[in-house]
C-alpha cells in the first residue's frame, strides 16, 4: 500500500512559512504604530517606520525619500516604502570587536548627482583594530556600493574595544570632520601625535585638510583638529553658522557637548566634571588653565549617542535648539540657546518609551528622525501631532 504522503506535505508547508516568518523578523517591514507622546513646546506622533534592525547605528535620507541604515555588525539596509532591503553588497570589513563594527554613514553635498558617501567603521590591521574612514558610490540600483576605497586609518591600532567614536560632519566645502574615541587608554588623548581622542578633519581623499593647526608642523598630526576627547559619538556642523558641536561620553558623570577649535585641548582625562568609574577625582578638577570647557555637561551622565541642530519648518518653537540622542537613560534631550548660543534649558523627551536611542538627525521636511540600538532596533520618525493644534 502506497504511503499516504499528505501530512508530511503539511509538515513541510508549515515548516516553509516557519521560515518565511522568521526572515520577515529579522527585517521587518513597517509597524503600523504610531503613537502620541506630549512635550513642552508641541504634541508629538512617533511612528514606527521599520523594525528588526540589528543594533543600527546611522540613518541618513537619501533624496527620493528612501532611507539608508547601518548596522553595528557590519551591514547596510536601504529602507524604501516601509520595506527593509537585504543588506547591501561592496560594505567593507568591519572587525567587530566590542564597541565596534560599521558606525557612522555621511552623503557627500552633490549626492543627488555623484551617489558618493562616506563610511566609519572599526578595521583590523597590524596590533589590533582602530577607527576607519572608507568612500563608496551607491550603485544606481541601491543594491551595492561600488569603488569602495578606505580614505583613512588612525595611526595605532590596539586589540581593546572601546571608543571607536565616530560620527562624520561634511563642512560646506566637501571635507569631513570625525571624531576618534581615546580607544580605552586616556593618556593617548592628550598626545598630539596620536589620532586617539581627537576631532579630525580631512579631504574627501583622506589628505589633511589646509585648515589644520598642525600642517606642516613636526608637534603633531597634520590630520588632527583638536584634542582632548574622551569618546565622541555625535559629531554635527550647524548649516545656519557652521558651528561644529561634539557630543561626548564622560566616565561616571561629564557626559559633554563641546565646541572644538583648530589646535585647542578640550581636557580627556585630566580634566572632567565628572569622576572616574573608580570614585576617584580628575587630576586637575573640572577647570584648569590651558583646557577649554564644554558648552554644557551632564552629571549623572546620559550616555549620548547623536547630536543634531534642529532648523526645520515642523517645530518652529525648537529652531536652534540642540537634539542629543541618549542611551543610558533612553531620552532625546532638547536643549534651547540663547543668542550667545549658550544652553538655558533642557526638555528630556521619550524617557524610557523606544529605547537606547544611538541616532538622531533632522529630516529634510523638519521632523526627527531616531534610530534604537537594540537587537531589534527600530526606526522612527518623530512629527508634530495636529490633533490638539
Amino acid at each position: 500500500m502506497r504511503q499516504d504522503i499528505r501530512p508530511l506535505k503539511g509538515i513541510l508547508a508549515g515548516a516553509a512559512a516557519m521560515l518565511l516568518l522568521t526572515a520577515t523578523l529579522l527585517v521587518s517591514p513597517a509597524s503600523a504604530e504610531t503613537r502620541e507622546i506630549p512635550s513642552k513646546k508641541a504634541a508629538l506622533l512617533v511612528e514606527t517606520l521599520a523594525t528588526g534592525l540589528n543594533q543600527p547605528w546611522s540613518v541618513e535620507v537619501l533624496p527620493d525619500g528612501a532611507y539608508l541604515v547601518s548596522e553595528k555588525g557590519g551591514t547596510l539596509r536601504l529602507i524604501r516604502g516601509g520595506k527593509v532591503s537585504a543588506p547591501l553588497r561592496g560594505v567593507p570589513e568591519v572587525s567587530t570587536t566590542g564597541q565596534g563594527g560599521l558606525l557612522d554613514i555621511a552623503l557627500a553635498p552633490d549626492f543627488a548627482t555623484s551617489r558618493i558617501l562616506y563610511l566609519t567603521y572599526s578595521a583590523r590591521g597590524d596590533g589590533g583594530s582602530g577607527t576607519a574612514v572608507a568612500k563608496a558610490r551607491l550603485a544606481a540600483d541601491d543594491t551595492a556600493l561600488e569603488d569602495t576605497t578606505r580614505i583613512f586609518l588612525m595611526n595605532r591600532l590596539t586589540s581593546r574595544g572601546q571608543h571607536f567614536g565616530s560620527r562624520i560632519a561634511i563642512a560646506k566645502d566637501g571635507s569631513l570632520f570625525f571624531g576618534i574615541g581615546d580607544r580605552g587608554e586616556g593618556p593617548r588623548a592628550q598626545d598630539p601625535r596620536d589620532h586617539a581622542g581627537a576631532i579630525l578633519h580631512i579631504n574627501p581623499d583622506g589628505s589633511p585638510h589646509a585648515d589644520n593647526p598642525f600642517l606642516g608642523s613636526a608637534e603633531g598630526l597634520a590630520e588632527i583638529w583638536s584634542k582632548g576627547h574622551r569618546n565622541p559619538q555625535g559629531l554635527v556642523i550647524d548649516p545656519k553658522d557652521g558651528t561644529l558641536l561634539t557630543v561626548e561620553h564622560g566616565a561616571r558623570g561629564g557626559d559633554e557637548i563641546n565646541v572644538p577649535q583648530p589646535g585647542h585641548n578640550y581636557g580627556w582625562p585630566l580634566v572632567s566634571f565628572g569622576r572616574h568609574y573608580s570614585g576617584a577625582e580628575f587630576n586637575l578638577g573640572s577647570a584648569a588653565k590651558g583646557y577649554e570647557q564644554p558648552l554644557y555637561y551632564w552629571d549623572p551622565s546620559i550616555a549620548p549617542g547623536a547630536i543634531a541642530v534642529y532648523h526645520g519648518a515642523m517645530f518652529p518653537e525648537w529652531e536652534g535648539n540642540l537634539i542629543v540622542a541618549a542611551l543610558k537613560y533612553q531620552l532625546v534631550s532638547r536643549l534651547e540657546r540663547d543668542e550667545s548660543g549658550a544652553v538655558v534649558s533642557e526638555e528630556r523627551m521619550f524617557d524610557g518609551e523606544f529605547g537606547r536611542i544611538r541616532d538622531v538627525i533632522v529630516a529634510p521636511d523638519g521632523a526627527l528622525l531616531l534610530l534604537t540600538d537594540d537587537p531589534n532596533g527600530a526606526l522612527l520618525r518623530v512629527s508634530r501631532s495636529t490633533t490638539t493644534d
